[in-house]
């Protein structure tokens, strides 16, 4: 009896279940079931893994306080993502979650829903599919909520949802419309109103309306519930009234930052207490009380996370009040304390890069220069300001190298011997306190530290086992490898006494050429402790030393050109041309320096001024700067005699291939502008000429001049980059077999001296007839192969034959009769004789018997 009821009681009970598993009956153990599945088990760990995504991304998230701080902490990316990719696994699982609720416990029976729960699954489904940034199918899940469920309590919720993925979209308009809607005509929590106020400040913010933004934001932060919420708000209200130049106000909405403590996250706190700092206008009344309120942020415990801002707000203090050797300080210390904040790395970097630069240090200025370019986006407009102000300063670091160096020396040159050895003796001695007291200084570090270790607690219980925890053993084993080794620096190959040792110049006493670059010296790491060491390095050839003088000269001419062009540091750019006027310089430096410094002079009303003008037109007649000073409006007038009208002459010269007349022409100019900027054009205009003349090597050596010498002009750095990319693909001479080429075009030669111009362009007219009356698509041109030899040359011919075959043609049509002497080369073998001037090679080559 107990069997057959325990047996038919399953029976009933599997019945229930299986009936209430079925979605298509509207009863209420069905509806029940069904409820409690999706909002206790589905839903339930949908939430979880939700939460736990939006978590993730809060803990991730980095704001950039530098700008105004978004209402909502999502860092959007500009990828487009398909449904199938996710960032976050959490956000994956709460998309499941919420799919499984629909497909397995939706109730829709006669076109309404049964299951209460299925419009939260909807709406977990939206925001898992926004915060994986995908916002179109996001959307499509908040718009079916709002259409087909109308009467729930989540229907608000979604509304508010659905107006952020809108904004995410950039349809502000749109969401701004639906939500004053939502305003008239539904009554929401105080959360919800809240919600719905910030998103309308963010899309004001970003319709750049941000009085509107302000009032929304204060809305909102006065309705939510969460302190988290409440001191963003107040801290974007801040930032906005910031942005209005409000100072007073802003400083107002920090204040209430402070005011929330514990209650708000400590990055709002500290940041809102560097904002009211900065806001906060220093005077000799309350200077000692702005820096008591930063010390005791620095030395507040809890503000250690921060110590890189509140580091960099300090730096700033004592710039302001002049306090340079502070400021450095603490810069440095702002840069030391950040881990990854690139933007506050770039902002210390520039500040340094700035001090530096108006303190005319302009070596360290470029060094910080070029680490604010690392922590700047290649592509923003900071980012291209510096990158120009650092280009500028690589000129000068490098002249200022080369007169740093050349004026030390010649100074030592000019001493007497015995003064020589003395001055050696001196730095020789000052090196071995400074290495003295620099090994103490480490050693007294080494002690302390084993030290402490020796008196912790590991160090008392491994004190005698390890052999660098035992000071008596460690002691004697420094000694005992001192005895063996000497001083060694830590550095690879440290075991190798002879080393590569870079100097500052390679002179060729010979040639009594320098190298200002480098130069690899053998030395033994003691013999920088001998006076011969650095006597024997004094030049002793007198051209070596004028050499240096003109490398100097020409060094302080380019260094006075750009402080007085570039950086406008008109004392100085003199300085540097005064220097150049007293060191005897050549011929081409003298008369720009004195017009340079001649306005120099007149823009600082300088009594030099009339003194310079009478020098130049005393001794330098009939120059373009005396004529200039004489009769300005002349000078104007005539275009032809500008820089730039006489380089477009040669130009032109240039195209009709008298390259000769451009060398000797250029030649002029660049002597007549040498420092002005067009200098650079003439240099690169008598190169392309050389080589077309001389050929590859003569082109090469041309090259490398001017890329050698006008390294940061537009021409410099085209020269850098053909002889990087363009010189290795010309060096190639060797030739093409003939025989055996089946492709390329060919060409039909005639030579001609240069002396019979008028021979050659009457071939040339018969020619273009002769291609004319036969209909070929040949064209032909007069190149200059060197200064004796120029070629007629038909191009275009698709093999060997037909070349020949035209050639014999004009042998024998009685219509042309050409008897000139000609050749026939694959266009590939034309190029590499007219680039390395080998004609006679390739000629040999053609006439040896092929085997």
């Amino acid at each position: 009896m107990k069997l057959q009821t325990k047996i038919l009681g399953t029976v009933v009970l599997g019945t229930l279940f299986f009936n209430a598993c079925s979605t298509k009956k509207d009863a209420l153990v069905n509806r029940e079931w069904h409820a409690l599945n999706t909002k206790f088990n589905v839903l339930y760990n949908g939430n979880i893994s939700f939460e736990k995504g939006r978590e993730e991304l809060n803990a991730n998230y980095k704001d950039n306080y530098w700008d105004i701080l978004p209402v909502e902490r999502l860092e959007v990316t500009d990828d487009v993502k398909l449904d199938s990719e996710n960032n976050n696994p959490n956000f994956v699982i709460a998309e499941e979650k919420a799919t499984k609720a629909i497909q397995k416990h939706s109730m829709v029976i006669k076109d309404r829903e049964r299951n209460p729960q299925t419009d939260e699954a909807f709406l977990l489904l939206g925001k898992a599919r926004y915060f994986d940034q995908r916002f179109i199918p996001a959307l499509e899940a908040f718009n079916y909520v709002l259409k087909n469920y109308e009467q729930s309590d989540k229907f608000n919720e979604a509304r508010i949802w659905r107006e952020k993925t809108n904004i995410r979209l950039e349809n502000e308009e749109l969401a701004l419309k639906n939500l004053k809607d939502l305003f008239k005509y539904d009554k929401l929590t105080d959360q919800e109103y809240a919600d719905a106020r910030a998103i309308m400040a963010q899309a004001y913010i970003n319709l750049n309306a941000p009085d509107t933004a302000i009032q929304q934001l204060k809305r909102a932060s006065a309705y939510t519930n969460k302190p988290e919420e409440k001191g963003r708000f107040y801290f974007i209200i801040g930032q906005l009234y910031n942005q209005l130049n409000k100072k007073d106000s802003a400083n107002y909405a920090f204040h209430k930052i402070i005011d929330l403590n514990r209650k708000s996250p400590r990055v709002y706190l500290i940041n809102a207490h560097l904002q009211k700092i900065m806001n906060t206008e220093i005077t000799a009344s309350n200077t000692e009380e702005i820096i008591e309120y930063l010390t005791d942020l620095e030395e507040d415990r809890e503000n250690r996370p921060f110590l890189d801002k509140i580091y960099r707000q300090i730096a700033q203090f004592h710039l302001e009040k002049k306090n340079d050797s502070l400021s450095i300080v603490y810069f440095n210390k702002s840069i030391q304390a950040t881990t990854n904040d690139a933007r506050l790395n770039a902002l210390n970097y520039e500040n340094l890069g700035e001090f530096y630069f108006d303190n005319n240090n302009y070596k360290d200025a470029g060094a910080y220069f070029d680490s604010t370019l690392t922590n700047l986006v290649d592509t923003s407009k900071k980012y291209r300001a510096i990158k120009k102000k650092l280009d500028n300063l690589e000129d000068v670091i490098k002249y200022e190298d080369i007169v740093q160096y050349t004026d030390s020396v010649i100074t030592v040159y000019n001493m007497p011997k015995a003064e020589q050895i003395s001055y050696f003796e001196n730095y020789i001695t000052s090196l071995k306190a400074k290495e003295e007291a620099a090994a103490k200084k480490e050693k007294e570090r080494q002690n302390s530290g084993i030290a402490a270790f020796a008196a912790s607690k590991a160090g008392k219980q491994s004190k005698g086992n390890f052999y660098f925890y035992n000071v008596t053993s460690l002691g004697y084993g420094k000694t005992d490898f001192r005895t063996a080794w000497g001083t060694r620096k830590l550095e690879d190959n440290w075991r190798w006494s002879n080393k590569s040792i870079v100097m500052p110049a390679a002179i060729d006493e010979g040639t009594g050429i320098t190298d200002i670059t480098a130069t690899n010296t053998e030395a033994a790491e003691d013999q920088k402790y001998t006076v011969e060491f650095y006597t024997d390095r004094i030049p002793t050839n007198v051209r070596v030393v004028d050499s240096l003088r003109t490398e100097r000269n020409f060094a302080n001419y380019q260094l006075g050109l750009i402080y007085k062009e570039k950086f406008k540091e008109n004392m100085l750019a003199a300085a540097k041309l005064e220097n150049v006027l007293q060191s005897n310089p050549e011929e081409r430096l003298l008369l720009p320096s004195k017009y340079n410094l001649y306005k120099i002079y007149e823009e600082s009303g300088s009594n030099l001024t009339i003194a310079m003008k009478d020098d130049i037109i005393k001794n330098h007649k009939g120059s373009r700067y005396a004529e200039l000073l004489l009769n300005p409006q002349a000078i104007i007038e005539s275009n032809n005699d500008t820089p730039e009208g006489r380089y477009t002459l040669l130009y032109k010269m240039y195209e009709n291939q008298e390259y000769l007349k451009v060398i000797t022409a250029a030649e002029e100019n660049i002597n007549r502008y040498t420092g002005d900027e067009i200098a650079p054009k003439f240099e690169m205009l008598k190169a392309m000429a050389t080589g077309r003349i001389q050929g590859f090597e003569a082109f090469k050596e041309a090259l490398n001049y001017v890329a050698l010498n006008y390294p940061n002009n537009p021409e410099g750095k085209r020269a850098q980059e053909m002889v990087a990319n363009q010189i290795p693909q010309l060096a190639q001479k060797e030739f093409t077999n003939e025989e055996e080429s089946s492709k390329g075009s060919w060409k039909v030669v005639f030579p001609f001296k240069s002396t019979n111009d008028g021979k050659a362009k009457e071939l040339i007219a018969l020619l273009n007839k002769s291609i004319d009356d036969l209909k070929y698509r040949n064209s032909v041109s007069k190149d200059v192969y060197n200064l004796e030899t120029q070629f007629v040359v038909v191009h275009g011919f698709a093999s060997k034959d037909y070349a020949l075959g035209y050639a014999e043609l004009l042998k024998n049509n009685k219509d042309y009769k050409v008897h000139n002497e000609n050749f026939v080369i694959l266009s590939n073998n034309y190029k590499v004789i007219q680039v390395h001037k080998n004609i006679g090679e390739y000629k040999r080559i053609q006439l040896t018997p092929k085997p």
